[in-house]
C-alpha cells in the first residue's frame, strides 16, 4: 500500500470520530503550548533583566582595591594606566559611595552621596537635564559643586531648584551645578535618587585618603575580557598578592544571568513536557480502542491481500497525523497565550523557533512512537480470527 492511501485512510478515520479525535488531539495542544509558552516567558524575562542590566554598561569594569601601608593604587597613576591602553579603555572614574543626610533649609532627607571623576557622565552614559557635571578644575580644587537627580528636587526643593542654588551634605554646603535628567520617573532609591560630587570632597566626608573602588570602561563589550586581564596584570604587579584587588565586569553577571535563565527554562519546558508524555500514552489508548472497533475492517484486508507493513503504517500514519496536528494547534495556540500573557506582564516574550521545532519534533516523535504497538497489535491479527469478530 502506498503512503499516500495510508494518509487518505487515516483522514478518513479522524473525520469518522471528529469529538473524540479533538480530543485526543486536546491533550498535544495544551501540552505543545505549555512548553512554547513557559519557554517564551522565561525567554521575556532573560531578556528584560539583560536590558536592564545593559542600561548600566555592559562594558563597565568594577575594580576595588584593599589598599595598604606600603601598598597602594595611585589615582594618577591609575588615570594615566588608562590613558596608555586607550585602545582597549574608554576612561576610568574613582568612585567614593556613602549616604549622607542632605539638608535645604528645614527640608532634609538621606541619600545616596557618590564621588566620581570627570569621566563619569560619558562612561556611565548619564544626560543633564541642565547645568553642566563635575569638572577637573572641581576635583582638583575640591570645589564644593554637586549634580543632583530629580527625585532630590522634589524631596528638597519641590520641584522648582535652580543652578546656583545650594544643598548641606553631611553639614558642608554645595553648590548645584547641574541636574540630572529624569530616567526613573523620580522614584526612591532609583536612579533619580543620586547627588554627585567630586571625589576628592567624597573622600574628605568619608574621611578616606585612599581611592579603594574605580570603575572603568572598556572601549566595547568585546573588548570587557581583555580590558579585564591588563588590569590584572597592572594590579597584580602593584599589590603583588591576588587577596588585595577584586575585578568583576557586567559581562560576568550577564553570563550567570543567561547560565541560571537556561536552567529554568529547561526544567519549565521538561516540566511541561510531562504533559506531552499524559497526551501519547492519550493517542495509544485510543489506537488500541480503534483497533478492537476495527477488527473486522483489518481482517477483511488482510483476506484480500494486505500485508503486516500495510496494517503498520496505516495506523502509525493514524496516529502520527492525530499527534502532528495536535501539535500544530498547539503551535497556534502557545504563540498567542505567548504574546497575551507578555503584554500582561509587561515584557516581550515571543516563542523561540528552537522551542517551536523542539515541541513540534517531540508531538510527532510521540504519536510514531505510542502509535507502534496498536499497530503492531493490528498487524498481527489473525485473519480469521478478525473476520469472525462482531
Amino acid at each position: 500500500m502506498k503512503i499516500s492511501q495510508a494518509f487518505k485512510l487515516a483522514i478518513r478515520s479522524i473525520r469518522g470520530s471528529k469529538m473524540r479525535s479533538f480530543l485526543t488531539m486536546l491533550g498535544m495542544i495544551i501540552g505543545v503550548g505549555s512548553v512554547i509558552t513557559l519557554v517564551g516567558l522565561m525567554q521575556g524575562v532573560t531578556n528584560y533583566i539583560i536590558s536592564t542590566f545593559a542600561d548600566l554598561g555592559t562594558n563597565m569594569i568594577s575594580v576595588n582595591v584593599t589598599n595598604t601601608d606600603t601598598r597602594k593604587v595611585d589615582v594618577d597613576e591609575m588615570y594615566a594606566f588608562v590613558k596608555e591602553n586607550r585602545a582597549i579603555l574608554q576612561g576610568v572614574t574613582p568612585q567614593v559611595s556613602a549616604r549622607y543626610t542632605v539638608k535645604n533649609g528645614s527640608t532634609s532627607m538621606t541619600t545616596s552621596v557618590t564621588g566620581v571623576g570627570e569621566d563619569y557622565l560619558m562612561i556611565r552614559n548619564l544626560e543633564l537635564s541642565s547645568g553642566r557635571f563635575i569638572r577637573y578644575a572641581d576635583i582638583k580644587n575640591r570645589y564644593p559643586a554637586c549634580v543632583i537627580g530629580t527625585y532630590v528636587t522634589q524631596e528638597l526643593f519641590e520641584g522648582k531648584v535652580s543652578l546656583g542654588d545650594t544643598v548641606k551634605i553631611n553639614g558642608q554646603v554645595y553648590e548645584i551645578v547641574g541636574i540630572q535628567k529624569e530616567k526613573e520617573d523620580s522614584k526612591e532609591n532609583s536612579t533619580d535618587d543620586c547627588i554627585y560630587i567630586p571625589y576628592t570632597n567624597a573622600a574628605r566626608l568619608a574621611d578616606s585618603a585612599d581611592i579603594a573602588t574605580y570603575v572603568v570602561a572598556a572601549q566595547d563589550a568585546d573588548d570587557v575580557e581583555q580590558a579585564e586581564k591588563i588590569l590584572d596584570n597592572y594590579l597584580y604587579g602593584i599589590m603583588k598578592n591576588e587577596d588585595l584587588y577584586f575585578i568583576s565586569s557586567m559581562t560576568q553577571l550577564l553570563d550567570t544571568i543567561h547560565s541560571t535563565t537556561s536552567m529554568m527554562s529547561s526544567i519549565l519546558g521538561g516540566i511541561a513536557g510531562i504533559s506531552l508524555l499524559v497526551a501519547g500514552i492519550g493517542i495509544m489508548n485510543i489506537m488500541l480502542v480503534s483497533v478492537v472497533e476495527r477488527t473486522k475492517e483489518i481482517g477483511i484486508r488482510k483476506a484480500i491481500g494486505a500485508k503486516k507493513k500495510d496494517i503498520m503504517s496505516q495506523f502509525v500514519i493514524e496516529a502520527a497525523l492525530i499527534s502532528c496536528m495536535g501539535g500544530t494547534l498547539g503551535i497556534i495556540f502557545g504563540y498567542l497565550l505567548t504574546r497575551i500573557l507578555g503584554n500582561a506582564f509587561g515584557i516581550e516574550a515571543a516563542p523561540s523557533t528552537h522551542s517551536i521545532l523542539m515541541a513540534f519534533g517531540i508531538s510527532a516523535a510521540i504519536g510514531i512512537g505510542f502509535g507502534y504497538m496498536p499497530a503492531n497489535k493490528a498487524a498481527k491479527l489473525n485473519p480469521i480470527d478478525a473476520l469472525r469478530s462482531e
